[in-house]
Order: C-alpha cells, then sequence, then structure tokens
C-alpha cells in the first residue's frame, strides 16, 4: 500500500467522521469512579429547563483519566498564558444522588 510507506514508525492514524467532529456542547461534566474505571458524563444544562439528559458519556481507565487531567492542565495553563485568567464563576450546587461524583 502506498499510504503505508509515508507511515512513520509508531504513528496513529485517526479518523474523525462529520457528524463527531460537530461535536456536543456540554457545561457540566459529573465524575464517577471505581476501582477500575472513571465514568465522564457530559450533561448540557439550559436554565428554566426542568430536565437534562446526559449527551455523552466517556469511560476511562484510571491511568488515562490521570493522562487527561494532565493533558487539560497544560492546556489551561497555554490558554490563559495566551489569553488572561479564565474566570471561574461560582454556580449554584446541583442536586445530584448518583454516589461519590466531582463535576466540573
Amino acid at each position: 500500500m502506498a499510504g503505508e510507506k509515508n507511515k512513520k514508525p509508531g504513528q496513529i492514524n485517526i479518523e474523525l467522521d462529520e457528524k463527531i467532529a460537530e461535536g456536543t456542547y456540554s457545561n457540566l461534566a459529573i465524575i464517577n469512579h471505581s476501582v477500575s474505571e472513571f465514568v465522564v458524563d457530559f450533561v448540557s444544562i439550559m436554565p428554566g429547563t426542568p430536565k437534562s439528559k446526559v449527551k455523552s458519556r466517556i469511560i476511562l481507565t484510571p491511568q488515562h483519566a490521570k493522562r487527561l487531567m494532565k493533558a487539560l492542565h497544560d492546556n489551561v495553563a497555554k490558554f490563559e498564558s495566551m489569553h488572561g485568567e479564565i474566570k471561574d464563576y461560582e454556580q449554584p450546587p446541583i442536586p445530584l444522588n448518583f454516589g461519590p461524583t466531582g463535576e466540573a
């Protein structure tokens, strides 16, 4: 195959289809974890709407969750160095009954 000749060793070919490339808006992330995995539910909550649905669920190993945390930290630091501090406005707590969680 001609494309294989130009491929560098260890290079990963990642495909992004059109639907996924559109993205999904989320303004709330709910994080649960067990011994073997982290579950991140992305939710879009709109004012005046009594019910919201999970738009996407991502399940990660603890190692990948830690890599994601580091990558997000690095990217936020780079963003802030270019554009200034991101303001973190306090939001009222959202009552959730999912057990141990974190919100972002």
